[in-house]
């Protein structure tokens, strides 16, 4: 019985939905959970800013062990060149070629005549193949393509070392007999098909991507492209439950695993749609901490690095070095460190830097009957800054208006409490972690007023993103 392939595309489609809009943390998260589901491929978006997308695809490739993680590159090889840099550590790295086939679609998307279309998919599928050993041609609005035309170019990616060819009905107009035949017609024109995966992508637009994609698979398909959420296309549940129950009928199966099928589901649909208020920078909802973490004193610097890296930081050798020798301390006196401690460690030994930003001041109205207000008061030199906001809540409150005295967003990442003392005047730990351009920073404040340990580790971390940002 053959084994299909799914390679869940969820990443690279919501990259082009603004109202899908996934953050660093949220990428990461759900990269952990496909790769552990058992999806043989995971399809993230590509590089179009070099500096945050290649720490967003390194971070990526740390944590995927088991699927193939496949990135797009851009017909040119100094993109073919940024991706795989970011890409060449990963497990399994799989870079895709992805062109429009049918004539409108060259002329619209990629400014091409139809035999320039060609050589430009050798070229990008060759260089691509100098790299990787994976190489995923994708054949996008292929059912609308001439018929001739698509032979030969299949061929050629075939040619120039593509082990992989997906055909897409973007358009979604077909009946599953209908894809059947095309998919069997294509076959028997490009006998080379024999000697690679053949792929497919169905769009849902007659509501029969699941079913197409099924017949697709009965007519010899090797891998189908879906989305653990719903997104107009083939779905993952749906497939891997019909190759579960139907493998006879299909003579197929897959490796997703279905027992825990239904809770990662849930998992990447509170991931998506859990969505921001648009008054406040917190996500609305609560994330369970990442607890995989547990190292002793007896790890060396690469196992901590590795862990700091999973946790999204970016540290350069000198912070490194830092990190581990506090690491030291810390777990010489504990049997076990954490993510919550390390996170504590990084924002207390990396990127130490002198203060931009001094907080002064700060008044906090909060009440059952009331809005939450903070009035910030912050020293930047000989300048001192004030504002005030309202927020869902006196930290949220607090956090908004010193965004407003930065004249910047930036995106919270995680917000950490810990207490250090015990007592009723027990002194509080905050650890906040921002994200700007898809590097993270944290900071550490403690106090024995929480709101004030709070605000102190926001400042620490807008600090460091001030300092580098400034040199």
């Amino acid at each position: 019985m053959r084994e299909i392939r799914i390679s869940d595309v969820t990443m690279r489609r919501a990259a082009g939905l603004k109202e899908l809009s996934l953050t660093f943390k949220e990428k990461l998260e759900m990269a952990k959970l496909l790769d552990h589901l058992g999806v043989s491929a995971i399809e993230v978006e590509g590089i179009e800013n070099p500096k945050a997308d290649s720490l967003r695809i390194k971070s990526l490739a740390s944590l995927v062990r088991n699927s193939v993680l496949a990135v797009p590159v851009q017909m040119d090889v100094e993109n073919i060149d940024m991706v795989w840099e970011a890409l060449k550590e990963a497990a399994h790295p799989r870079l895709i070629v992805k062109a429009a086939v049918s004539p409108a679609r060259m002329e619209y998307v990629h400014h091409k005549k139809a035999d320039a279309m060609i050589e430009d998919i050798a070229m990008a599928v060759s260089e691509c193949k100098k790299r990787a050993d994976e190489v995923d041609f994708i054949a996008n609005d292929a059912t609308r393509a001439d018929g001739a035309y698509l032979r030969k170019v299949v061929s050629r990616a075939i040619e120039a070392g593509a082990t992989t060819v997906t055909i897409c009905d973007a358009a979604g107009t077909m009946l599953p007999d209908e894809f059947a035949e095309f998919i069997r017609s294509l076959k028997a024109d490009v006998p080379e098909l024999a000697d690679v995966t053949l792929g497919i992508s169905c769009s849902d637009e007659l509501y029969m991507a699941d079913a197409c994609a099924i017949a697709a698979i009965i007519e010899g398909v090797g891998e189908v492209k879906a989305t653990t959420y719903p997104m107009d296309v083939v779905s993952l549940g749906r497939l891997s439950k019909i190759l579960k129950d139907k493998a006879d009928a299909c003579q197929a199966t897959s490796t997703v695993r279905t027992t825990e099928l239904k809770r990662a589901i849930a998992q990447v649909s509170w991931i998506c749609e859990s969505g921001r208020s648009p008054y406040s920078p917190f996500e609305t909802g609560v994330r369970e901490a990442d607890e995989a973490i547990v190292l002793t004193e007896r790890d060396d610097q690469d196992a901590v690095m590795q862990c700091v890296a999973r946790l999204g930081y970016d540290l350069s050798p000198e912070d490194q070095a830092a990190v581990y020798e506090a690491f030291q301390r810390v777990a010489s006196k504990k049997e076990s460190v954490g993510s919550r401690e390390l996170d504590a460690i990084v924002a207390s030994a990396a990127l130490q830097v002198p203060a931009t930003y001094k907080l002064e001041s700060y008044v906090i109205n909060s009440g059952n009957r009331i809005k939450a207000t903070a009035n910030i008061c912050i020293r930047k030199g000989d300048e001192e800054l004030q504002a005030v906001s309202v927020g869902d809540g006196p930290i949220d409150a607090a956090f908004l208006a010193i965004e407003q005295i930065a004249g910047q967003h930036y995106e919270l990442d995680d917000f950490q409490i810990n207490s250090v003392t015990q007592g009723q005047e027990a002194m509080g730990e905050t650890v906040v972690k921002l994200v700007w351009e898809n590097k993270v920073y944290s900071g550490r404040g403690i106090s024995t007023d929480i709101i004030g340990s709070g605000i102190r580790a926001y400042v620490n971390a807008l600090n460091k993103i001030v300092y580098e940002e400034q040199n």
